[in-house]
């Protein structure tokens, strides 16, 4: 039998998990997408960066490594509860633009890349916090392409807007971060296969930008013209957006690698 200790603490995590599903957390693209990204970026890494990022993960892609930091989200330490939960978002108030001197005290998906990307560049880091650090800032580049994850403020990216999504209800944020690349019913990796094949070398030179305030000003440009009108929203809605779910996941992919490429370079 479990013992009384035992059984608390799954009952703990148990809480915790349904908290996070209940709660509307914000979770970047879903497995698929981060996956998608993940696995595009493989593509474009320097020679470089693959050798650096085998030694801190020599059986491990990016793909697989991408989703780790929303899995990490029922984990009941501090760190993952309270000190990285606000990190998955940037927010932009419709008709700004993002400035890093307003992020809150707790930190963005914007700072957290920059204190991250210190931690890869820094020859005295430890493997350990490296490889913590890669899985951050694989997943946050991946988030800040998913135009919901730059917020105006006002309905929490989203997750506020309730809708009908092929009649289960849903919300915003939901739709596009799992329910309009579900709905192709595609594996990450048939979703990799037919994405790469349809980028150009013009098209990558094109999103070669290692920026994230340009990714942020691009999604948050995005954001504002994809409310619906109404809240049931269906086949009109996903055809009208699926090309730019394509194209995000596809930028994400190509800045992932370029982003890694400048770290290690």
């Amino acid at each position: 039998m479990l013992s009384t200790h035992r059984l608390k603490t799954l009952a703990r995590l148990a809480l915790i998990g349904l908290f996070m599903i209940n709660s509307g957390s914000v979770f970047g693209w879903g497995q698929t997408g981060h996956r998608v990204s993940g696995e595009i970026a493989e593509t474009y890494l320097s020679a470089n960066a693959k050798r650096q990022i085998t030694k801190l993960y020599p059986t491990e892609s990016l793909a697989e490594i991408s989703t780790r930091m929303d899995e990490m989200r029922s984990h009941p330490s501090s760190f993952w509860q309270k000190t990285a939960n606000p990190w998955h978002y940037v927010t932009v108030p419709e008709g700004t633009q993002y400035n890093v001197d307003r992020a809150p005290r707790e930190g963005d998906a914007f700072t957290a890349l920059q204190t991250y990307a210190a931690i890869l560049k820094d020859g005295k880091s430890s493997i350990e916090d490296k490889r913590l650090a890669l899985q951050i800032v694989v997943h946050l580049i991946g988030d800040l392409h998913q135009p919901f994850h730059v917020g105006n403020g006002n309905d929490r990216g989203g997750n506020d807007i309730k809708v009908e999504f092929f009649r289960e209800k849903s919300n915003l944020h939901r739709v596009w971060d799992t329910g309009i690349i579900d709905r192709q019913q595609l594996s990450y990796t048939e979703w990799t296969q037919w994405l790469t094949q349809k980028m150009t070398p013009n098209m990558v030179d094109e999103w070669r930008n290692p920026d994230p305030a340009v990714w942020i000003k691009e999604s948050a440009k995005l954001r504002d013209g994809l409310y619906p009108e109404g809240n049931k929203i269906s086949w009109e809605y996903q055809f009208q957006h699926l090309p730019t779910v394509k194209t995000r996941l596809q930028m994400a992919g190509v800045r992932i690698a370029v982003y890694l490429n400048e770290v290690f370079k």
